[in-house]
């Protein structure tokens, strides 16, 4: 992969237009995301090497925003399993063969078992994803 060579005088002028700083409340949040958006809607390729680090940048401070702001809680192995499946159209039937009886997988969607380190494994396995995602 090239890295491309930024144009330290137009980055500057970006950077003079933009202000990008911490974001310290909702309106700068919603500034610099707005600007962040109409520059991903050039699209990748369209963009300048000194858009796409702008772009770069922006991002990472929209994140710490969004760290700092909207932290989030430990994920529900459950919630993230039903979630896959709806987002893959798949019914409690599709999963039977990774939990070996219809039983287990209803016990498990229904929140009355919990998810084994192996099940983990096949679930990750089937849904191309770390195992972590369901322990």
């Amino acid at each position: 992969m090239t890295v491309a060579t930024i144009d330290e005088r137009k980055y500057g002028k970006l950077l003079a237009k933009a202000l990008p700083r911490p974001i310290a409340n909702q309106d700068e949040y919603d500034q610099m995301a707005a600007l962040a958006g109409r520059l991903m809607e050039k699209g990748e390729q369209a963009l300048s090497p000194e858009e796409g680090k702008l772009l770069e940048l922006l991002g990472l401070l929209i994140e710490d925003y969004d760290d700092r702001n909207y932290p989030l809680g430990p994920a529900d192995p459950v919630a993230i399993l039903t979630e896959l499946m709806e987002a893959r159209g798949l019914t409690q039937t599709d999963l039977w063969p990774l939990f070996r009886s219809k039983g287990t997988a209803s016990e498990v969607l229904n929140r009355r078992r919990a998810i084994s380190k192996s099940q983990a494994k096949k679930l990750a396995e089937f849904f191309h994803a770390s195992a972590e995602l369901f322990i």
